[in-house]
């Protein structure tokens, strides 16, 4: 069945319908060896040959959502030009290539959704979508006018920060706080922290949504139940597919060190 191109990119996890159009606009994209440049475009994933950089894509005939719990030190992408380790390197037996819903940084740790639906990935990052919770430890003790500062929205650097929910969870000689964000951008939080003059020491993203997993150790995963997919559309993108777009659950698996995570990586390059 003919369907316009960004949508069968979407589909097939490559990029999110935004993506796939930029992807279009470069010329990075081949139907039948032809380049394609304008949008609407319509083509069929099981007759056509569809390329993407050269390397030819399909229909996703089967979604897969999986739930990481990201360790410090190691990259949330598909691949790295560094070699440092990254989040594909510690999900094991899964054929079907993923992409990470959104980004946690490098120093980051903490709950991560990887997926092939596009969709799924468009209304997860979008702004006003799905909130995210953080635990931050920062140096010292911000004082409350600060921290209103960036409750209600704060700009920096020409960038502007929208309202967040910060609630005091310990204090010490530092902080520790749990953070609501509505929207996300990079290193944010560190940027808001550091722009009241607060160097953040420790940064968890402890739940997605309305999902949390506080059993899920570092570098273990698990697949999201059909449930739990069904419920972030039902919430966040106002449709509910069938639930049998969600794989199956697995036991949950325990990540090797980066270190080892890097050197599997290096000798067996994706």
């Amino acid at each position: 069945m003919a369907e316009r191109l960004q949508k069968i990119l979407a589909h097939a996890g490559v990029a999110s319908r935004r993506q796939a159009e930029q992807l279009i606009g470069e010329g990075r994209v081949r139907v039948n060896g032809e380049v394609i440049r304008r949008m609407g475009v319509l083509a069929d994933p099981g007759a056509d040959t569809i390329t993407v950089d050269g390397r030819r894509i399909g229909a996703a005939r089967h979604h897969t959502y999986v739930l990481l719990s990201k360790p410090r030190g190691v990259m949330s992408t598909v691949s790295d030009p560094e070699g440092r380790p990254t989040v594909i390197d510690l999900i094991g037996g899964i054929r079907t290539r993923l992409y990470p819903v959104g980004r946690l940084d490098f120093t980051s740790e903490g709950l991560l959704i990887l997926t092939n639906d596009g969709e799924f990935t468009r209304f997860m990052t979008r702004a006003g979508g799905a909130p995210k919770v953080y635990g931050v430890k920062v140096c010292g003790v911000p004082t409350e006018r600060s921290l209103d500062r960036l409750r209600r929205g704060i700009r920096l650097e020409g960038r502007a920060y929208g309202p967040c929910e910060i609630r005091e969870v310990a204090r010490d000689a530092n902080s520790w706080f749990e953070v609501t964000l509505h929207q996300g951008g990079n290193r944010q939080l560190r940027r808001m922290f550091e722009g009241i003059g607060h160097r953040v020491m420790r940064l968890r993203r402890t739940q997605i949504g309305f999902l949390s997993e506080p059993s899920l150790k570092p570098g273990q995963w698990r697949h999201l139940t059909p449930h739990e997919v069904s419920e972030f559309y039902r919430r966040y993108a106002g449709e509910s597919p069938a639930a049998q777009t969600a794989g199956a659950p697995e036991p949950r698996r325990r990540a090797t060190t980066p270190g080892a995570a890097s050197r599997r990586r290096r000798s067996h390059p994706q």
